[in-house]
């Protein structure tokens, strides 16, 4: 029986490669609200001679294996700076953050390319 493909190859090895970067541990760049994972930041050079990101990178308190799979990913502008929080999806609690002007990141914008 002829194997069946859903995604072209470079969706999946796009959709694979971001599956695996948002996992871990969450930094949110206090300048311009981009929201990064510990090892994305390594990649992009943003971490000092102990693998700790630099500012204006800021951890975003959760659990260290966090996934986008389960945890939601949020930011807010807050007294001239971005901060950044995690919450179980589709729960009331996300529903309460959104409606005090807490915004979703997209699993797809959670990097350290430019700002949006």
């Amino acid at each position: 029986m002829p194997r069946i493909r859903c995604q072209s190859p470079k969706r999946f090895s796009a959709f694979a490669q971001l599956a695996s970067a948002a996992v871990g541990a969450f930094f949110v760049n206090t300048s311009d609200g981009r929201v990064a994972t510990r090892v994305q930041l390594a990649q992009a050079g943003f971490v000092d001679e102990h693998a700790a990101p630099v500012k204006p990178w800021h951890p975003i308190r959760g659990p260290s294996d966090a996934s986008t799979m389960w945890y939601a990913v949020l930011r807010k502008r807050e007294r001239g700076v971005f901060i950044g929080t995690l919450c179980i999806r589709h729960t009331g609690r996300q529903t309460l953050l959104e409606e005090q002007g807490w915004e979703e990141i997209p699993v797809a914008e959670i990097g350290v390319g430019p700002a949006s």
